[in-house]
């Protein structure tokens, strides 16, 4: 097998990714018909309103966060998996029969939104340490490339259809489908052989755990600048499902299709740049700011775009160059952090890089509203592009040094897998730990 999909010689991440498409293709339907339901069912074309939903979406994890955090690294992951992916997909189910019905109203969004939140803010710790567990240390961040990979395989797929089927049949199947699809992801955990898990230490109960936690963030400057990073980009650029749904209808006056067909086309960079991560295999900190610089010059690129179709284009380098910034920030706290941190840490970066949306979002659909789309864009750009020239000029003076707290899980093994990728034990270059080889968070 290619050294690109590696971490797929393993039977529990094949499992694991393969539900995880299926769920994922669901999730990006939703997404979709929910930003097109508020927009033009439920409000007169208000950017407020979908930033007010995707806002409440979000609003849980900035402040159960650390305390989700703390639960997977107190519990067991696998078991906490199947009770939250169960709870989305029950939300996914009420929406749809809710709309299906044609009860449904603005606040039932946002109550759901909201709902679908507090089950988000416990899942994602748990689902991006558990990746840690499934595969040994040294397919970590080939696993987590593919995980990217599978995501925007899956955006790739789900705006298109879910586009399609609006303009057919309306929204309410996209919700239906969506409820369904998680019952692959349920599945495929359920059919895990445990034996072959790599369970990592579990925090031991104690008091002012989550204090504990930002204290170790605070003592490792590498974490601190991706959590700053991931906050900015992640509160004033990462807003598309708002941006593209307003420079869809109200910049060049098109319909679901088409809107549904930006999300896909956006995919084909975020999964490009997916799968460069995943045949690299090694991490340099090179990828985590130019990443950032990236972004920030594309998205303010694609602001400019006069016609719909290079727009469009444009979304492509967009979609590159913010996955290769997430896929950095993922790969770094997978294998930086201690593995007993490791659910805070991820829980910290998850509440940075979404928690912002409850300010950005509406933020971003008030500027669409009353400037325009294209200054929703374009200020998401130059906020990126300003943090990433900041993070460039700190490793620059020699201010950020890269480090590795994590040992190696299970016996040593995974420093002889590193040694037969041709990468440190750490999986980045021997000459990279040197203050420009630090790595990243997603």
């Amino acid at each position: 097998m290619s050294e690109t999909f590696r971490a797929l010689r393993n039977p529990n991440y094949r499992l694991w990714v393969s539900g995880a498409l299926v769920s994922n293709i669901g999730t990006w339907m939703q997404r979709v018909a929910q930003d097109w339901l508020v927009l033009t069912i439920l409000t007169d074309n208000s950017g407020t309103a979908v930033g007010i939903t995707t806002g409440l979406q979000f609003l849980p994890i900035l402040f159960l966060g650390p305390w989700a955090g703390l639960v997977a690294d107190r519990h067991d992951k696998r078991r906490l998996l199947l009770v939250t992916q169960t709870a989305m997909g029950l939300c996914a189910l009420v929406l749809g029969l809710l709309v299906l019905s044609g009860a449904a109203e603005l606040w039932h969004v946002y109550a759901i939104a909201l709902a679908l939140g507090v089950a988000s803010a416990f899942d994602a710790p748990a689902r991006q340490a558990f990746v840690s567990e499934v595969v040994a240390k040294g397919d970590i961040p080939n696993a987590v490339a593919l995980n990217s990979a599978s995501f925007n395989l899956a955006r790739l797929a789900g705006p298109g259809v879910a586009g399609l089927i609006i303009a057919w049949v309306g929204t309410a199947p996209a919700f239906l489908i969506n409820a369904a699809s998680f019952a692959a992801v349920l599945l495929s955990i359920w059919r895990m052989k445990t034996d072959q898990l790599h369970p990592s230490a579990r925090a031991p109960r104690g008091k002012r755990q989550v204090l504990e936690g930002v204290r170790y963030v605070r003592g490792r400057p590498d974490l601190v600048m991706i959590l700053v990073l991931a906050g900015l980009i992640g509160t004033f650029g990462l807003n598309f499902q708002i941006t593209n749904a307003m420079m869809a209808t109200q910049v060049f006056g098109q319909g679901p299709s088409e809107y549904g067909m930006l999300g896909s086309i956006m995919a084909i960079g975020t999964l490009a740049g997916a799968l460069l991560a995943a045949r690299r295999g090694r991490f340099r900190l090179r990828y985590l700011v130019g990443g950032a610089v990236g972004f920030g010059v594309f998205a303010i690129l694609a602001s400019l775009m006069p016609f719909f179709w290079l727009y469009a284009l444009a979304l492509v380098p967009v979609g590159l160059a913010a996955l290769t910034f997430l896929n950095s920030c993922n790969t770094s706290i997978q294998l930086t952090v201690e593995p007993q941190y490791r659910g805070r840490v991820l829980a910290l970066y998850m509440a940075v890089i979404q928690g912002g949306t409850p300010i950005g979002a509406p933020l971003i659909g008030w500027i669409g509203t009353e400037f325009g789309a294209r200054w929703s864009i374009g200020l998401g750009g130059l906020v990126a592009l300003v943090a990433g020239l900041w993070a460039l000029a700190a490793v620059r003076r020699g201010k950020l040094a890269m480090r590795d707290d994590a040992p190696a899980e299970d016996g040593g093994r995974d420093d002889r897998d590193a040694e037969a990728q041709g990468t440190d034990a750490q999986g980045t270059d021997a000459d990279d730990v040197d203050g420009a080889g630090r790595r990243p968070a997603a």
